[in-house]
């Protein structure tokens, strides 16, 4: 009895082994090529990577980069464990792939400093700014016509529709 109970844990650690691998294997072939410029990214992320709902990302040098230039740039701060953000993305992501809006989107669980630079108080927040300024903000999870009429009166405003 002995000799089996070794046995068994022993064909269970080779099984949590190849396990361990296999998962880490596909991580890794996930994260090739990845927007975020990082080689190590958290599980939640790296789930999200082939989401066709959280493509078009912006880093964080990027979105510096278009605000010194003074361009207007509409972005979401979301996180990948948030809650709120997961009811979100689907509500806001087609809205504004139907109206034309060029929604960038900012992982705020990857890149920490955005939340102080931005003044983010949480996740979601979708910040535009016209001219490199804050132009208008909501943040937290929305009615469908409350991020409708958000977009429609400070995106869209002005813009030819």
């Amino acid at each position: 009895m002995n000799k089996k109970m070794w046995i068994i844990l022993g064909v269970i650690v080779v099984l949590i082994g190849a396990l361990i691998f296999v998962v880490s294997y596909q991580n890794s072939q996930k994260m090739a090529d990845n927007p975020y410029g990082k080689e190590n990214l958290r599980q939640s992320t790296i789930d999200q990577l082939d989401n066709e709902l959280y493509q078009n990302q912006i880093l964080p040098d990027e979105l510096k980069e278009k605000l010194d230039n003074q361009e207007d740039v509409t972005v979401y701060f979301y996180s990948p464990e948030c809650v709120h953000c997961q009811k979100t993305t689907p509500v806001v992501v087609p809205m504004t792939e139907e109206y034309g809006i060029d929604l960038k989107k900012l992982n705020i669980l990857e890149f920490q400093e955005p939340w102080k630079t931005y003044n983010i108080e949480g996740t979601p927040t979708v910040i535009h700014f016209e001219n490199g300024e804050e132009a208008a903000r909501i943040s937290g999870e929305q009615s469908v016509s409350t991020w409708d009429s958000f977009f429609q009166e400070n995106v869209l405003d002005g813009e030819e529709q």
